[in-house]
């Protein structure tokens, strides 16, 4: 039990159980939500009802709440201001947020909707100023690029923001004009990072990529084509590159293709057996085959298999 529940002069469990049965809940569900979240019990029917006009605004129909709400409990109960959540929604439509970025920070990041307005209105500000310091030449757009592409970007501080920037800056020795390219782009996706575990990132990619013969401008061009390669841990790192170089491949095809990465180790190592077993030369034919879907790369095993039968 939260011990704010016990302290509450007013409850409202059968309240509660009415209203989410009328959404369509089912007794199972709203047991969950209750025993996860015992604090839905003090919202009175007024306050439920208008905090679900107002996540109405977002998702097209009620099963869909219920389902955010089983999934997750405190994004809907959390804050009693709903208040301050039409403001934020007003505020993250006027950046030109479509419904479904609405929708996506919902369900990734709820507690940008419980933040308040002026916290997010300087983390948007802050990103503007970013964008003009850098002589972008739309600063108003920047902020929207930015959260469509980094859905925790208003839960982190913009202490944190801003330090990440500044390691990308140093440690890439970006110009204004790349660094800005590249915050535009998947450069985005990382700056929610803690700025520690960037750093300590970067020096381990560094260190990897020289111990496999690549220079410091190989290092920069890998990381501004695929930053996400800072979210990976050394080992993880390690392991996947080790797979892909016994394979057959050689580091050149992996900074051409980076997104090979985004596999797992296991799939990296699955996906290399069979095409090893079907006689795939990687040199002659790329490596393009190990980024495609599970269907196609199915399709292409069985296609080898059969002209290598015949």
């Amino acid at each position: 039990m939260q011990p704010g529940v016990l302290r509450k002069a007013f409850t409202n469990e059968q309240g509660l159980v009415q209203f989410l049965q009328g959404k369509g809940a089912s007794p199972k569900v709203i047991a969950s939500i209750v025993s996860r979240y015992p604090r839905a019990i003090t919202r009175s029917i007024e306050h439920l009802a208008q905090r679900w006009e107002l996540w109405r605004i977002i998702f097209k129909a009620d099963a869909e709440i219920v389902s955010i709400v089983d999934r997750s409990p405190e994004s809907f109960f959390r804050s009693s201001d709903n208040g301050n959540l039409e403001k934020n929604i007003a505020f993250l439509i006027s950046l030109g947020l479509n419904t479904k970025d609405l929708h996506r920070l919902l369900t990734t990041a709820p507690r940008t909707f419980s933040n308040s307005l002026e916290l997010n209105k300087q983390m948007v500000e802050f990103l503007e100023d970013i964008c003009a310091e850098l002589g972008g030449k739309n600063p108003e757009q920047f902020p929207k690029e930015v959260i469509s592409r980094n859905l925790y970007i208003l839960i982190r501080s913009t202490k944190r923001v801003k330090t990440n920037i500044k390691i990308l800056r140093t440690t890439l020795e970006l110009k204004d004009s790349e660094l800005l390219a590249l915050l535009q782009g998947p450069g985005a996706e990382i700056l929610d990072l803690s700025s520690d575990y960037l750093k300590k990132n970067f020096k381990n990619i560094q260190q990897k990529m020289i111990s496999v013969g690549c220079k410091k401008a190989d290092i920069k061009k890998l990381i501004i084509s695929y930053p996400m390669i800072l979210y990976i841990g050394l080992n993880t790192l390690n392991s996947k590159l080790d797979c892909l170089l016994r394979g057959g491949i050689t580091i050149k095809q992996i900074l051409e293709k980076p997104k090979v990465l985004d596999y797992s180790t296991q799939n990296i190592t699955d996906r290399l057996e069979e095409l090893q077993r079907v006689g795939y030369d990687f040199q002659k034919n790329g490596i393009n085959i190990l980024d495609s879907s599970r269907k196609r790369f199915d399709a292409k095993i069985e296609k080898l298999s059969t002209s290598a039968d015949n």
